[in-house]
């Protein structure tokens, strides 16, 4: 059996040998395995974990050993060819997509894995446009290989179709299939075998069978390449051919500058494909000094700060533990220096805080370091009030890097301890929830004095309820989910006066203002569509109380007229307004526009909103009449259906409130063969009956 071949240890590490990249794919697709071979081929580990066993390093947390899914995202560090890469292995439910936004939002690079026999499936689309949204370079890896029905060129004929990038294939499999035993590198033009039992692969000369091939497809890819690459093309017309030198400078251009994707194959599974994955990551991906500086704002200012080590610092927090022992930051250092002991300013606070440790991360455990510099992605002890996208950076030099986005929750339940003695310490770790995960949100229902949890799906509200039973030992009931409604105006109102007038003693209030409200159909019903104009002309309302109406209307779109909930995707406009020379100021105006705009819904023709999802249901073909039908009775809307490996895809649209509890109904009209997954689309109209619906119930 040949030897496994250490990683190359470095004590200096060079801002051009740093990695930094994400796993990224579909749930089951194989991430953690492979992240988990990425650690053994590095020498990092020196036992092969596996999900099903729960053995990994990345999946630590009990909950995704028992489920046997990445829920956290999970950061280690492993050197490989005088590289030091850091990973963030994500995961691949679309609960947990808030995880993966704000991995994107530190990492330079990414593996897209993709499942060889189903290909692009509806999880790897949305992280694959996360990371459009980021603008984060990646090379693929077809994995499972070795699965009955695998097929590079099928996957790779999604990849281009649903997704769009230039895939710029790099590897020829040998092999299909359970006979999958190698590929060939054809920059290089050589075979790369791995025996049964071997943890390194033999190299050798292409097989016979496969010259041909191996030829036609090498050609394809230079022609690929020569197509989206300059100075390849040059080459291509005066040789008609690239060398492997001028193919590999060409395909680091292409991916860094997010014009081709490279793809590579393998089976994680089978150790097979992980070591020429290494090279591609050293070799394709970008170095911390690849990517454009950090941009950043001071004072409304942008400034750019580079990837160096003597530049001013300024670090993105992206991630906070906070354990019973004390809390645990991850941080990007974008550039400069952090020491242990060193004041920070947090920017986002306006306070100094002080580094008491920094660690290198290999998800739970964790090695001291001295300092970290530009480039590098740490965790550190001390920090008392730093949250996921809090910018830290040198006292003498404040900047406020633009945080990751975090998604809207759309699903909720009502949360109380079973003992009244226990509900300080509910509320104790709910805001503990809270502080680590900002997708989570907690906040008491005004009707019933219920505590109510939100998150971004079934699963997501499920995961965080059993953390409060395990890591606080507390009994907690739990209410039956229900889903974040939205209102909208079906039809609005033109030239609605709203007065304010208080006269109680000293200094009055007065404002008068002229609204026209309508639907706005440019606007993403359901995500914070609004937008407010003036039509005032000669000065009636000046522009310091136009601003404070805008303010007042802002105000009014917590709570619609139909049942409470926020208000989106609308268009108001201030026609007119008349001021008084003392009573009129910035208060009167704002609560003109809070009142005024609150009136006008009232009279306008309001619609709700729920939200709907995308629904990718996979059984056999003999139980798709029952699987339609079951749609059907959800106010589901098929969209499409396809046969894949022998079984029926079928995709539908579906309103959220309808899915609670689909997972058992599937199982048992399928005899347990069925799978589905779910996407957010947006939000859609509710039918009548649901006009009443209050926010908890």
């Amino acid at each position: 059996m040949s030897e496994r071949p250490r990683a190359v240890r470095t004590h200096t590490n060079p801002l051009t040998t740093v990695r930094n990249l994400g796993i990224l794919a579909h749930v089951d697709a194989g991430k953690t395995t492979v992240t988990e071979r990425i650690l053994y081929a590095t020498g990092t580990t020196y036992k092969r974990g596996e999900v099903h066993d729960g053995t990994t390093v990345t999946d630590f947390d009990p909950q995704e050993r028992d489920r046997g899914i990445t829920i956290f995202a999970a950061a280690v560090s492993c050197s490989w060819d005088g590289h030091r890469i850091n990973l963030i292995d994500t995961p691949g439910h679309v609960d947990f997509a808030d995880e993966v936004e704000r991995s994107l939002r530190v990492l330079d690079g990414a593996v897209a894995v993709f499942d060889a026999v189903a290909g692009v499936e509806p999880q790897s689309e949305s992280v694959w446009r996360q990371a459009d949204r980021h603008g984060v370079p990646r090379i693929a890896f077809v994995n499972k290989m070795d699965r009955a029905g695998a097929d590079l060129d099928t996957a790779v004929a999604s990849i281009r179709e649903r997704l769009h990038p230039v895939p710029l294939v790099v590897q020829l499999p040998i092999g299909t299939e359970d006979g999958f035993t190698g590929v060939v590198d054809l920059l290089r033009m050589r075979a790369l075998v791995w025996a049964d039992g071997a943890e390194t692969a033999e190299e050798g000369p292409v097989p016979d069978a496969l010259r041909e091939e191996a030829a036609r497809r090498r050609r394809l890819l230079e022609e690929a390449v020569a197509e989206h690459h300059p100075a390849a093309l040059e080459e291509f017309c005066d040789r008609e051919t690239l060398s492997a030198a001028t193919l590999a400078t060409a395909l680091r251009d292409l991916t860094r500058g997010g014009d081709g994707v490279v793809v590579l194959c393998g089976s994680a599974y089978r150790n097979r494909g992980v070591e020429p994955l290494l090279d591609a990551v050293v070799t394709y991906l970008p170095s911390p000094l690849d990517v454009p500086p950090v941009r950043g704002t001071d004072d409304g200012a942008e400034q750019e700060r580079p990837a160096d080590p003597a530049a001013p610092m300024a670090a993105l927090a992206f991630k906070v533990n906070a354990t019973p022992t004390g809390r645990l930051t991850y941080l990007r250092v974008y550039s400069g220096t952090i020491e242990k002991g060193d004041t920070v300013w947090d920017a986002g606070t306006r306070r100094t805080e002080r580094i008491g440790r920094i660690l290198r991360v290999r998800a739970d455990r964790h090695d001291p370091l001295e300092r970290a510099v530009a480039g590098d992605i740490v965790a550190v002890v001390g920090l008392k009030a730093a949250r996921a996208g809090s910018t830290l950076c040198a006292p003498g030099a404040p900047l406020v890097l633009e945080p990751p986005g975090v998604a809207e929750p759309v699903v909720h339940v009502a949360v109380e301890a079973r003992r009244s003695t226990d509900t300080d310490r509910l509320a104790s770790a709910l805001a503990r929830l809270t502080e680590e995960d900002p997708s989570l949100a907690v906040r008491t229902d005004p009707e019933t004095g219920q505590t109510v949890l939100s998150g971004m799906g079934e699963l997501h509200l499920e995961v965080a309820v059993e953390r409060v039973r395990r890591e606080h030992a507390l009994e907690a009931a739990v209410g039956r989910p229900g889903v974040a409604y939205r209102e909208t105006v079906g039809e609005g109102v033109s030239g609605f006066v709203y007065r304010h007038v208080k006269q109680d003693g000293g200094a009055g209030q007065f404002a008068h203002i002229v609204l026209d409200v309508e639907p706005w159909e440019e606007g993403n019903a359901g995500q914070g569509g609004f937008v407010f104009r003036s039509a005032v002309v000669g000065g009636r309302v000046p522009q310091e109380f136009v601003r404070a109406v805008e303010a007042g209307c802002r105000d009014a779109l917590v709570q619609g007229p139909l049942g409470g909930h926020p208000v989106t995707g609308l268009r108001v406009t201030l026609t007119d307004g008349q001021t008084h020379v003392k009573d009129s100021s910035d208060t009167a105006f704002r609560t003109a526009g809070r009142l005024g705009l609150r009136d006008a819904l009232r009279a306008s023709a309001m619609v709700l909103l729920e939200p709907v999802v995308e629904v990718t249901v996979t059984v056999p073909e003999d139980a798709v009449g029952g699987v339609l039908g079951d749609l059907a009775s959800r106010r589901g809307r098929v969209t499409g259906s396809a046969t894949q490996g022998g079984a029926a895809v079928v995709t539908a649209t579906v309103p959220l409130a309808e899915l609670f509890g689909y997972a058992t109904r599937l199982r048992s009209r399928t005899q347990g063969r069925g799978t589905f997954t779910a996407r957010p689309t947006g939000y859609a109209p509710a039918p009548a009956s649901a006009t009443t619906a209050t926010p908890v119930r």
